[in-house]
């Protein structure tokens, strides 16, 4: 909040911190967690009705009291409870959070709650737990050539007017996976029933690193991934091996996203964006689909273990 004054400032007439505290709480309750902390520090007055519960119950979603024990905690503390750490929903199959900054909700579809083609297979995946997971299970990938992940959310289950990233949430099951290497995974995101975005990613972790042997990947083209598709073809072409000004007119400048390692251990790699609106093109009955496959090639793949796909706001 830039200006804290209204009306003539000399005078000190129409001084924001003049009002009732109820009317400043309720002019606070209009802005964001963020905002509402920063402006604590203009007086007491102010910094009183900021840390209202009537300010707080406004960044809170309205299913929060079901979400953790409150106990006697004032709304600021059970707000900053779901923005510090996720809670379990959905019989342990979700996780949700807030975003800090904003109150904007955030989720995690565990394995288990993702359709998984062979996911019933213990010949071709496992579900095993592990102490660094959210959740009770992950999925462990042991040995599939079709490999198909799909998951869906409510839109009535997110933040009205925001942009989210999908992310899908893995580590590798031991030193190294197999058959990822090669291969590009084709990512999409988008509304049931249209038309939805779709790009191509990696879900090795190092594979643009040149120690592993295959030139690196981190300038692959779109273009040459996609003809790879089309081929199947059982390699790509990495930048050591293939022209930059080449891979440029074929790409339009575009590159294949390869994962990020978290701060928690697992790795992440962005599968698409989409937009809640606040009612106009996005109705509560509609869903968000979430599909990772490889089906072309043909070629086995072992080695990965899956948490989940994350759903939060995009940074912009």
């Amino acid at each position: 909040m830039d200006q804290i004054q209204i009306g003539d400032s000399n005078s000190g007439v129409g001084r924001f911190d003049t009002l009732p505290e109820d009317c400043i709480s309720m002019v606070i309750s209009h802005t964001t967690p963020r905002d509402a902390c920063v402006v604590s520090s203009v007086s007491k007055t102010v910094k009183s009705a900021a840390l209202s519960d009537l300010v707080w119950e406004m960044f809170l979603p309205p299913e929060y009291s079901s979400l953790i024990p409150l106990r006697s905690m004032s709304k600021k503390e059970i707000y900053l409870s779901l923005a510090d750490d996720s809670v379990l929903i959905d019989n342990g199959k979700k996780s949700f959070w807030l975003e800090k900054s904003s109150g904007k909700k955030c989720y995690m579809l565990s394995a288990m709650d993702l359709t998984i083609v062979w996911g019933d297979s213990p010949a071709y995946w496992q579900w095993v737990s592990l102490p660094e997971s959210k959740f009770e299970k992950v999925a462990e990938l042991c040995n599939v050539c079709w490999f198909e992940i799909r998951g869906k959310i409510s839109c009535r289950m997110l933040s009205k007017g925001t942009y989210y990233s999908v992310y899908v949430v893995f580590k590798r099951a031991s030193s190294r996976t197999h058959g990822f290497y090669h291969t590009p995974i084709e990512a999409g995101v988008g509304f049931v029933g249209k038309e939805g975005m779709k790009k191509l990613v990696f879900l090795e972790v190092g594979g643009a690193d040149s120690r592993s042997g295959y030139g690196g990947y981190s300038g692959i083209s779109y273009g040459a991934v996609s003809r790879a598709f089309r081929t199947r073809r059982p390699w790509i072409r990495g930048p050591r091996e293939e022209g930059e000004g080449e891979r440029e007119r074929e790409s339009g400048g575009r590159s294949v996203e390869e994962p990020n390692e978290r701060r928690d251990g697992w790795s992440e790699v962005e599968l698409g964006k989409f937009y809640i609106g606040d009612g106009e093109g996005c109705d509560d009955g509609d869903e968000i689909e979430i599909s990772i496959m490889e089906t072309q090639m043909g070629h086995w793949k072992s080695g990965l273990v899956i948490q989940g796909i994350e759903i939060r706001p995009e940074r912009r």
